[in-house]
């Protein structure tokens, strides 16, 4: 882990460690907790330390910054940047957090405002070198080469034996074109570190651009020598040794580059060019078709997988691969000819014509294909991008004290470490409940308690506590068999009561029982006489609306219309009854709002019904009340994020999917990650 970094986290502790003042001891404790947390790449659990810190000390930016940090592990980069603003606003010295949000703002690509952070972070710690070699990468993005240059000149004249540094110089070198000086600066990271694997690579890469292949050759193997782990070692060797005719040393070394990183594109591609010289052409065909599902917007798989369909005889998939090319690339006319090649193979001489015409004519007007043609790499190709910077790993191992990615991950679990690559199905949060059994989720911040259901629970009217929840679990048999028994138990009582508000809390109970074994039917009729006997049951309103939905959503999946209203005939057709039971349900929960207008379940569950008739407007209208009367109701904030995307309201959907993930739905993260 690079001390530079940790030394910005213990800057920050320190400059806080002096204010104390009311519950100092116990925010600094959580704090604390929640480093350990960043530490050990517990992101969304640290995020929840941190708010707690912000909600006691909401005046102090440390929180912010941690938490912030947290939130760039997770790709949550608007949610990052309001925290950085936030810790920037309450404490503007703080040199850290211009370069958390810089970094914020280069992954958001917005160099220009990552460098104006940068160079402020300088002006308040002047000798860091973090900062300095940021600002040169992010000047170097913004093509201010001479600017990005004199950056890395001050880190060398302060260190002038340090490689890394003139491997960063050389990097710039090259995006300069300036490749004579690169290659004097690759000289001299390769004089003061003979070990690097990168230097080498690199020399590599600039020897071939002047196409000195030996020299190349001998440095890709000086850096596999030495244990390279990037792919493009490999992938390049290939390339040398395919020019060379030493196909079976090619097939080797792309072997090992897809063992070290099986989703490259270049790997597959080159090993398909490899085997088609061959003759291997089915082999050759498993690997293109590999290169195209890894990333289909290379023209050049198109290309080569027409030739091995061409010699497959699989004439249609030829055409279709060239027809394709000649869509996205109508200047490129080997497609012309190759596509015409096919269609006289299946006997349509016509279009073969058509198109051998269609590609003279492209080429008798040489002017505009010099303009305009198309040139693939149709060769095998060569990997440029070097692993030598990886700024958001600098970032993850150093800013926010991340452990080293390769590890045994003894205590793995799916709520640890970058969350965001966890895949998360694009599906709402469900509808809050009532029952006895719920999943518990202590990284959720939604108050699942209420005063209705305390004082029900007060009543002993049940043998264990209800509860809210969104994640009911699952019964055993014995629990079903006990249940039974409880509806058993509440009839005797219900038959010997009077016909007054007790027996309408005993139907209400025994109505609970009854959806536990999912007799949702008699359950919401015993709902109904309730209601009769005490029409201020404020929870049988909110149990009839769920237990309802519930029977329309297995309705709707079926061809049975039975009628989920009590007391009617089956005469509807199934659209009329689904639209009726609709309407019961918002009834249903406009009661409950109207009995309890600080229920926000009534506001979130509608607001869920409202989005699947794709009533958006409405759905968002809910969502916002279920949130003014909760601030922390993370469910409402996903699905009002989800229906904002639905709009297209991308920046708003976000921000909602960003807050959720802060509320402790670490799924948001990855939605953010994809939808991004």
């Amino acid at each position: 882990m690079n001390k530079t970094f940790k030394h910005i986290i213990a800057t920050i502790a320190v400059l806080f460690s002096a204010m104390s003042s009311f519950a100092q001891w116990n925010t600094d404790r959580i704090t604390a907790i929640g480093r350990n947390a960043l530490y050990f790449e517990d992101y969304v659990l640290s995020i929840q330390y941190f708010n707690q810190v912000i909600k006691i000390k909401p005046h102090i930016a440390e929180p912010y910054i941690y938490r912030a940090i947290a939130k760039v592990q997770l790709s949550d980069f608007d949610g990052a940047l309001y925290d950085c603003n936030q810790a920037i606003a309450l404490n503007p010295f703080m040199p850290g957090a211009y370069y958390v949000r810089a970094f914020v703002f280069r992954e958001l690509n917005k160099p220009d405002q990552a460098e104006k952070d940068l160079s402020q972070a300088l002006v308040f710690a002047p000798e860091n070198k973090t900062y300095l070699l940021l600002r040169a990468d992010t000047k170097a993005h913004l093509e201010q080469y001479d600017e990005a240059l004199a950056d890395i000149q001050q880190l060398i004249n302060r260190e002038p034996t340090s490689a890394h540094y003139y491997l960063e110089k050389t990097i710039i070198q090259l995006q300069k074109q300036d490749t004579l000086d690169a290659l004097q600066s690759i000289n001299e990271a390769i004089h003061y570190d003979r070990a690097n694997t990168n230097n080498w690579s690199t020399r590599a890469l600039i020897n071939l651009m002047f196409d000195r292949i030996d020299s190349a050759m001998y440095d890709y193997n000086t850096a596999i020598r030495l244990g390279s782990k990037w792919e493009g070692d490999y992938i390049n060797r290939a390339a040398i040794c395919y020019k060379n005719n030493n196909f079976n040393q090619a097939l080797k070394d792309l072997e090992k580059a897809i063992s070290l990183n099986p989703k490259n594109y270049q790997t597959y591609f080159n090993r398909a060019v490899l085997r088609y010289e061959l003759g291997d052409n089915n082999n050759a065909l498993d690997d293109i078709n590999r290169a195209y599902e890894i990333d289909s917007s290379h023209a050049e798989i198109l290309y080569q997988r027409g030739l091995i369909n061409l010699q497959l005889k699989q004439w249609q998939s030829a055409i279709n691969d060239y027809e394709s090319l000649i869509d996205k690339y109508p200047y490129f006319l080997p497609s012309y000819y190759l596509a015409a090649q096919a269609y006289k193979k299946i006997g349509k001489n016509k279009k073969a014509e058509k198109l051998v015409y269609q590609a003279q004519t492209l080429e008798n007007n040489k002017e505009q294909i010099q303009k305009q043609q198309n040139q693939l790499n149709t060769n095998m190709q060569i990997a440029e991008n070097q692993p030598v910077r990886s700024r958001k790993k600098e970032f993850s191992n150093n800013a926010a004290q991340n452990m080293p990615e390769q590890n045994d991950n003894k205590y793995a679990s799916n709520t640890r470490g970058r969350v965001q690559k966890n895949y998360a199905d694009l599906v709402s949060e469900p509808n809050i409940v009532l029952t006895f059994y719920s999943q518990q989720n202590t990284l959720r911040q939604t108050n699942y308690s209420h005063v209705l259901v305390e004082q029900i629970n007060r009543e002993k009217l049940f043998n264990a506590p209800l509860k809210l929840t969104y994640q009911e679990l699952p019964l055993d048999t014995m629990i079903i068999q006990q249940h039974f028994s409880n509806i058993d138990h509440y009839t005797q009582l219900i038959n010997q009561s009077t016909k007054d508000k007790n027996t309408a809390a005993l139907l209400f109970a025994r109505a609970i029982e009854l959806a536990l074994v999912q007799d949702y039917s008699t359950a919401i009729e015993d709902l109904n006489q309730a209601l009769k006997l005490n029409d201020k049951l404020t929870l049988a309103y909110f149990c009839r609306a769920n237990w309802r939905y519930k029977l329309l959503q297995y309705t709707n999946t079926t061809d049975d219309h039975q009628l989920l209203s009590q007391g009617n005939k089956n005469t509807m057709s199934k659209e009329q009854m689904i639209a009726t039971n609709l309407e019961l349900i918002l009834m249903d929960y406009d009661q409950v709002i109207k009995q309890q207008q600080d229920f926000s379940f009534a506001y979130y569950n509608k607001a869920n019904i409202l989005a699947t008739q794709k009533n958006y407007k409405g759905a968002i209208e809910y969502y916002n009340l279920a949130i003014q009367k909760d601030h922390d109701f993370a469910e409402a904030y996903f699905n009002r994020g989800l229906v904002r995307i639905y709009i297209d309201d991308n920046q708003n959907g976000l921000n909602d999917l960003s807050k959720a993930g802060e509320l402790g739905i670490y799924q948001a993260y990855n939605l953010i990650t994809r939808l991004r």
